[in-house]
């Protein structure tokens, strides 16, 4: 049986090439503040990388993505154990653009901090008179650079999205960050409109793309899970404040309150936090979680 070993470890993602394609792998690690803490949170890994293939197959209408299967019988005998079943994801090979495309739907986290203070989000001027946690006006395409491990993303406009992706690929460039605009937008409209059938808002999220052997942009990375979005349960919800959650953000704010425990959590908030994800993937997959 050939032995493959990750050819790239993400905070919480291990990416094995595997030939013609990759597998990813989402572990049960767990990052807050671009920190990787020192709990693993059991079972999350599956819950992100199913999550993901529900929205990949939803949202295959808007843009391809890279998803080819998530069924290990898919993949090379390695991968035929238990701790590969179900979090683990082949996927086609794509040249990952170095932007990350947030999209904000809710006035929120850093946005809301942001507009309290200058009355913008990236430089986007806002209406006044907004509270915490508000719908925004109109859904917001706030992109950012893509950090390494440790480091801090930066917020960037759209036209210096053009310019990082013009030094790229000459001649390309506009038309990329163009689609990435778009793709991120109406990826987000489906969506969102989606979960709140299912008792859910998403308040904000974040997409990756890449290119294709064709130069085509493609949907990669994971799509709209706890790890890289805000969820809240639409029953109870009200503007002025913070909003309870089923993503980490009930791990940021435990952290928050506690900043000598050295990024590690207690038993109770891991098994707060796996419930929570577990709940999530429940209520917008209309399935129970059985794996």
């Amino acid at each position: 049986m050939q032995e493959y070993k990750p050819f790239k470890s993400g905070k919480v993602r291990e990416m094995y090439d595997i030939g013609d394609s990759i597998v990813m792998v989402a572990t049960d690690r767990i990052s807050a503040f671009d920190v990787i803490l020192k709990n693993d949170i059991k079972k999350k890994g599956t819950v992100l990388t199913q999550l993901s293939k529900f929205w990949f197959d939803f949202t295959k209408d808007i843009v391809p993505n890279h998803m080819l299967s998530v069924d290990v019988e898919d993949m090379p005998e390695f991968f035929r154990k238990p701790e590969f079943t179900g979090n683990s994801m082949k996927c086609k090979k794509l040249e990952m653009l170095p932007v990350e495309c947030i999209v904000r739907g809710y006035i929120t986290g850093s946005g809301w901090a942001s507009y309290k203070e200058c009355g913008e989000i990236c430089g986007i001027k806002l209406p006044e008179g907004l509270q915490e946690c508000q719908k925004l006006p109109e859904v917001l395409f706030t992109p950012s650079t893509k950090a390494e491990i440790g480091d801090h993303d930066e917020n960037i406009s759209v036209e210096r999205s053009i310019e990082i992706l013009e030094k790229l690929y000459p001649g390309r460039g506009k038309e990329y960050a163009l689609k990435l605009r778009d793709y991120t937008i109406a990826i987000y409209k489906k969506c969102a409109d989606y979960a709140l059938s299912r008792g859910i808002i998403i308040a904000d999220t974040k997409f990756e793309f890449g290119l294709d052997e064709n130069g085509e942009v493609v949907l990669g990375d994971e799509m709209i899970t706890p790890d890289c979005s805000r969820f809240w349960p639409l029953e109870g919800y009200e503007v002025g404040h913070d909003q309870p959650s089923y993503d980490k953000q009930f791990v940021r704010n435990w952290l928050k309150e506690n900043p000598g425990a050295g990024y590690e959590l207690p038993q109770d908030v891991i098994d707060k936090t796996i419930a929570k994800y577990i709940e999530a993937y429940e209520l917008l997959t209309g399935k129970k979680f059985a794996f």
